[in-house]
């Protein structure tokens, strides 16, 4: 079972290049956390793969257990997890989101 999911998480992380699992879905956020990631990379002009966890409990517990970060949501670029509400929101606010997004080719630099 747990391989399956994994296996899930893999491919839409490897297919898309910025994915979201998320409550609710990107026009329709159902929890404040979800949403400031959202807001965040829709305020950046970034087309991303939203999952929404409620719709699915396996990718909902899959995702605590492939990542071991125990909250959702969870952002990934390029494959590479970069964490969920408090550390997107910290880091675009400094920059660092921006500069990690330069750097994977997926955001013009400043």
């Amino acid at each position: 079972m747990e391989n399956v999911i994994f296996d899930r998480i893999r491919k839409e992380i490897k297919e898309n290049d910025i994915v979201l699992f998320m409550k609710g879905t990107a026009a329709y956020p159902q929890c404040g956390f979800s949403a400031v990631v959202v807001q965040v990379l829709t305020h950046l002009g970034l087309p991303f793969r939203d999952i929404n966890v409620l719709e699915d409990n396996d990718i909902r517990e899959g995702i605590k257990e492939f990542t071991d970060w125990p909250t959702i949501p969870q952002l990934y670029v390029k494959g590479e997890f970069v964490g969920g509400s408090d550390i997107v929101r910290e880091m675009y606010q400094t920059g660092e989101l921006q500069e990690l997004l330069a750097d994977k080719g997926l955001l013009n630099a400043a």
